[in-house]
């Protein structure tokens, strides 16, 4: 991506410990390469550690608490998978406070792999169509979504996507959705 097609538009990425790899440092690299300003946000004071397939691998450090976080201050929100960061994350109510700010104002959300469970805690999924990792499916089914198995789907401004092997197509409708901006309400 070498145009700056998101200058001026703040991207949070929540996230616990337990994210995997990939599905945070390569939306990540895409955002700063597309312009846009990025800060991970956290319940971890300092650092957020990764998981890498099968075993704990980098940290990256936090820019903001989530503690001091204001959803207010960002454009679009991205939620990384991992099996235990989403699962971690909708225990603080913090996080989903956060979280449900972006479904609310229909600010683009792109979630992978696990991440649509954090969207789960938020109440607000009812008639979204939807992809995600196929063990959180019927969670998510529970939820009211409409599941499909597609590598990258888009709902109003709402982009989810199954595993790593999806991250190309869900980085350019990330990258999309965020440059388009508030989507309407359903």
């Amino acid at each position: 991506m070498a145009t700056q097609k998101l200058a001026g538009k703040r991207v949070a990425i929540i996230t616990e410990n337990g994210f995997e790899e990939v599905e945070l440092t390569s939306p990540l690299q895409v955002l700063k390469d597309a312009g846009a300003q990025t800060a991970i946000v956290s319940p971890q004071p300092d650092k957020v550690k990764a998981w890498d397939h099968d075993h704990w691998s980098i940290e990256l450090p936090v820019d903001v608490s989530i503690d001091s976080a204001d959803a207010e201050e960002y454009d679009a929100l991205v939620i990384p998978g991992g099996v235990l960061n989403p699962d971690k994350a909708r225990l603080n109510e913090k996080c989903v406070q956060f979280v449900k700010h972006f479904l609310d104002t229909g600010k683009p959300v792109a979630a992978i792999c696990h991440g649509p469970q954090l969207l789960i805690e938020t109440g607000l999924l009812k008639g979204r169509t939807m992809t995600s990792y196929p063990a959180i499916k019927t969670d998510l089914m529970n939820a009211g979504v409409n599941w499909v198995d597609k590598e990258v789907v888009v709902d109003k401004g709402l982009v989810t996507s199954r595993s790593p092997k999806d991250l190309e197509a869900f980085n350019r409708k990330m990258v999309e959705e965020i440059a388009e901006g508030v989507h309407a309400h359903a």
